[in-house]
């Protein structure tokens, strides 16, 4: 691999590995509905504000969340909604997976 493709895949693991816990996913889920702002996905989730800021900052140095600063609060957006596109892929490889494991299970059973 050449070092403009390791940089290229690189650059693509780290959004990944960003999104890679529960709780992110949901994160961008909801963001993709509308902004909120922590309080609002501290409750959503059930953990702590700290954890949540940190779920944050992770998607934010990744490049999927931007935050505005209004008054008091900072309001949280998916930056690029076209990652949905990306979970609808997951869905159809978890669809896929989930079948193929029905249709060994029915063959044992036989």
């Amino acid at each position: 691999m050449n070092k403009s493709a390791k940089t290229q895949h690189e650059a693509r693991a780290k959004i990944i590995k960003a999104m890679a816990h529960p709780s992110r996913l949901f994160i961008i889920e909801e963001l993709n509905k509308k902004e909120r702002c922590v309080n609002e996905l501290t409750e959503m989730i059930g953990a702590d504000v700290s954890t949540v800021s940190k779920h944050l900052s992770i998607l934010k140095n990744a490049g999927l969340v931007a935050d505005e600063k209004r008054g008091n609060s900072i309001f949280y957006s998916l930056r690029v909604p076209c990652i949905m596109e990306f979970m609808g892929c997951v869905e159809n490889v978890l669809s896929s997976t989930t079948k193929q494991h029905l249709e060994v299970l029915k063959c044992c059973r036989k």
